[in-house]
């Protein structure tokens, strides 16, 4: 498994290093900026509960927004050892979802920027693209790599003594240098902690988001008279 995160991490510094190469940094940022609001205001039921605020925000800056996750990603590869022998698996496995998450995602995010150019991004344009790109099985890889993350959480969550466990670790992290990646555990365990059934924010998430998937990649739906996209201003 730590081979495996290893890799996440080396797959989107090699492609944020092509991004930067190709000029398209920018418009990548924008895009993931302009998909963060996209899901606040498809998820807005959600997104103004109390319960599942913290989630939602956690999600969007840390897995999917424009965030610059080197430092974090580099503390990870340092001590990946040690945090296998000290993390429960299934703490593990999410760490791994968020981080393949992370890759893939920015895999379609350029994708996504060299199809949109020079074009603002509206619900149109990024409907256009993203049929353009039209990439099925990927769409459908992330959405099931976001499933399986939130099946990890809910068990990580849910056991003794874990969020004691986190706590006891800042100091020692902090000292160890390690201060980015504790925060990064700590917010996640915290925002998800909070809503006691993952399953009651994640589920709904992902129905929203197969159903959007669907519509933008069938050909048969037209656009711009059927895009399930809401207006957003980011």
């Amino acid at each position: 498994m730590t081979q495996h995160i290893v890799k996440h991490i080396h797959r989107v510094n090699a492609q944020r290093d092509m991004a930067s190469a190709l000029g398209i940094l920018p418009v990548i940022h924008s895009l993931q900026n302009w998909q963060c609001e996209r899901l606040l205001v498809t998820h807005e039921d959600l997104a103004q509960q109390s319960r599942y605020q913290n989630a939602m925000q956690f999600f969007v800056d840390e897995l999917y927004g424009p965030k610059d996750f080197s430092q974090r990603d580099a503390d990870i590869a340092r001590v990946i050892p040690k945090l296998a022998s000290v993390l429960p698996q299934s703490a593990m496995l999410a760490m791994e979802d968020a981080l393949a998450l992370n890759a893939l995602s920015f895999e379609l995010d350029m994708k996504m920027a060299q199809a949109l150019g020079d074009t603002p991004i509206t619900r149109h344009s990024y409907a256009q693209a993203y049929r353009e790109v039209g990439t099925q099985e990927t769409r459908t890889k992330q959405i099931e790599i976001i499933e399986h993350l939130g099946a990890q959480l809910d068990g990580v969550v849910k056991m003794r003594g874990i969020g004691m466990l986190i706590s006891l670790a800042r100091r020692p992290a902090k000292m160890a240098g390690l201060l980015t990646l504790h925060e990064f555990l700590e917010r996640g365990f915290k925002a998800f902690k909070a809503i006691g059934d993952v399953h009651s924010f994640i589920d709904p998430v992902l129905a929203k988001e197969r159903e959007i998937m669907t519509i933008l990649l069938d050909e048969k739906s037209p656009l711009p008279d059927e895009n399930p996209l809401p207006d957003v201003t980011a």
